[in-house]
């Protein structure tokens, strides 16, 4: 076939009160051949509504947004339009808000403070299917799923339903599939996982989707705390 195929842009609304912040993001996205700016919110119910409008593919809102802040227009986006991502793009550096935010849905988070280069990238590795987490605050995710001391299994214990249950969903995941998961978990987009592993970007992604069905995961933090509680994932990676 002689007709070149092009690859879509990657659709992005933009949420945030101060316009000339906004306006400011939406000029360095214009730069890239890659991104689109299809629509902007000043108010959380605003980024609700437009996304379910427009259908974009990431919304990068911020968390101190009017009317509704954006961890609440967060847990409605992905509710009312699951396949729309969430990028944070905040002030705070709380772990409070940070887990919070994956909580509600969000597929990455990150600071107002990064390079420009760094919001591209979370734009893109949230694009390419991967997650995007503000190095500052990954180890909180790990930290937060942590089994507790008191709650640890003593070894003279029986072995438990939930243990069970874990070796039983760790038997259905092909060896390359555990290889994945733990990158993916990690915090590596898909082009890393390419990389690492030798394969295409298309079968880590075919990969990462085949784990996330057969473990029935919903979004990123179900999968790092899959991987911290089987062992997958130590909590100084």
């Amino acid at each position: 076939m002689s007709v070149e195929e092009k690859t879509p842009p990657i659709r992005i609304v933009l949420a945030d009160d101060h316009d000339i912040l906004r306006q400011g993001i939406a000029l360095l996205f214009s730069l890239q051949k890659d991104i689109q700016i299809i629509g902007e919110a000043r108010t959380g119910p605003e980024a609700v509504s437009i996304v379910k409008e427009l259908q974009p593919d990431i919304v990068v809102m911020d968390i101190s947004l009017p009317e509704m802040d954006g961890l609440e227009a967060c847990r409605r986006i992905r509710l009312q339009t699951p396949t729309t991502q969430v990028l944070i793009l905040t002030m705070h550096e709380s772990e409070e808000y940070f887990l919070k935010a994956l909580r509600m849905g969000a597929s990455g988070y990150i600071v107002k403070k990064v390079a420009p280069q760094e919001l591209q990238a979370a734009v893109r590795a949230i694009a390419q299917g991967g997650a995007f987490l503000y190095p500052g605050l990954a180890k909180a995710l790990v930290r937060a799923y942590i089994t507790p001391p008191t709650q640890a299994v003593l070894p003279t214990q029986p072995v438990t339903t939930e243990n069970q249950k874990v070796a039983r969903e760790l038997h259905v995941l092909t060896p390359r599939e555990l290889e994945v998961l733990t990158l993916v978990a990690q915090g590596r987009t898909s082009q890393e996982i390419a990389n690492l592993l030798g394969i295409s970007v298309k079968t880590a992604q075919a990969h990462r989707a085949n784990i996330m069905e057969k473990l029935e995961l919903r979004d990123i933090t179900q999968l790092v705390r899959f991987a911290i509680r089987t062992g997958l994932l130590s909590p100084d990676a």
